[in-house]
């Protein structure tokens, strides 16, 4: 019972989202909902209402915000800095817009070879985002990967 069953991103104050962009949401919300593993620990004695939860992920006063809900109560709310996400997410952008790029035009190694680095800064990022997330809530790989994602779709207009 300790997973995501649902996630919305608060998106209301952003500019329209690029087709990439776009699709990049899709896939992450589809996937994350598939398969996630998402635990909040117990705090100061204080029980946490078991999942499955409803993830409300936004950006408010230049920080990332985890609104979590279980059974239409909340259950947690944490913000995080976005200081530490800046210069993975400039250069997981870079990196995903060479790719968009190279799929146009390049043959299929050197795509690969793109491809392969975007994966590299992906993992950096779900990687960051693990640690920033100790002992307010764990995931897996996975969702940290997906998770991570989203954080790159609301930065895209922060």
């Amino acid at each position: 019972m300790s997973h995501i069953s649902e996630i919305a991103l608060d998106d209301s104050n952003l500019p329209p989202p690029t087709a990439e962009i776009e699709q990049e949401r899709r896939v992450a919300i589809f996937d994350l909902l598939e398969q996630n593993h998402f635990v909040l620990p117990g705090r100061d004695d204080r029980a946490v209402p078991d999942g499955p939860y409803k993830l409300n992920l936004s950006i408010r006063d230049k920080r990332l915000v985890f609104d979590v809900e279980a059974s239409e109560q909340k259950a947690a709310e944490f913000h995080l800095s976005l200081g530490p996400f800046r210069q993975v997410v400039k250069d997981y952008f870079q990196i995903c817009k060479s790719y968009y790029d190279a799929v146009k035009t390049l043959p299929p190694g050197q795509i690969e070879t793109i491809d392969m680095a975007r994966r590299g800064i992906h993992n950096e990022g779900s990687r960051v985002l693990q640690e920033r997330l100790e002992g307010k809530v764990e995931v897996d790989t996975d969702t940290a990967r997906r998770l991570f994602t989203l954080i790159c779709v609301l930065h895209f207009g922060a």
